[in-house]
């Protein structure tokens, strides 16, 4: 009877095992439609004026309500941090206007610049539009570049809405949302006062110094 017992547990093993065997690794699922909680935007004024490009560059930065600034001012918590580094508007644009956003690297008013990474001497750099993924389990955090797609921007008074719909550098298709106010801060005199920015207070500059975080998304002077 024991003999009979042992080898039915046998059995069941090896069978568990090989079921186990023939079925394939799922990948990791990502959240592809994430609700943004919070956000700011930051000026950039005429910043590719010397490649004969006028018009004026806008960052958009979006996180998830789990992500939060600590007391070291640094990003800490899981979810998601979108980073569109290059919005072009128009040079009378100093708010993120309304309209459609397309991603494209023609530079043109409404449109932001594709995710590349780029070697420059020596240096890969990350550029563009990225989605960064902030895991509980660090080896799945991850940053992905976003290559195509577009953004709807509405707003009524300092309310804004931002409807997202990005294709990845892996061909999955990025969604998400977000409603509230936007802060604005202006860096296109960064030459002048590299250590204060200006917050925009509608179409007015409100000077008022402030500390730069350090997981500021920053442009590069290379």
């Amino acid at each position: 009877m024991k003999k009979t017992i042992k080898l039915a547990i046998a059995v069941s093993i090896l069978t568990f095992i090989s079921c186990k065997d023939n079925t394939p690794n799922q990948p990791y699922q990502y959240e592809l439609n994430p609700a943004y909680t919070w956000g700011y935007v930051v000026f950039y004024g005429d910043y590719y004026a010397d490649y004969l490009n006028e018009n004026n560059v806008l960052t958009v930065n979006l996180f998830t309500d789990s992500l939060k600034i600590n007391n070291q001012n640094e990003l800490s918590g899981y979810g998601q941090y979108l980073f569109l580094e290059d919005v072009f508007v128009a040079p009378s644009d100093t708010l993120l206007p309304e309209g459609i956003y397309r991603v494209d690297n023609s530079g043109e008013p409404f449109t932001i610049a594709p995710g590349i990474n780029d070697t420059i001497d020596n240096q890969v750099y990350t550029l563009g539009a990225v989605i960064n993924y902030y895991e509980p389990n660090p080896l799945k955090s991850t940053q992905k570049l976003i290559v195509g797609g577009k953004m709807t921007v509405s707003r009524q008074g300092e309310n804004y809405s931002l409807n997202c719909d990005f294709v990845l550098q892996d061909s999955l298709k990025l969604k998400g949302i977000f409603s509230g106010t936007l802060p604005h801060f202006d860096e296109s005199l960064q030459r002048e006062e590299r250590n204060s920015i200006y917050i925009f207070k509608e179409n007015s500059l409100v000077k008022e110094k402030k500390t730069i975080y350090k997981f500021f998304g920053k442009k590069k002077n290379y």
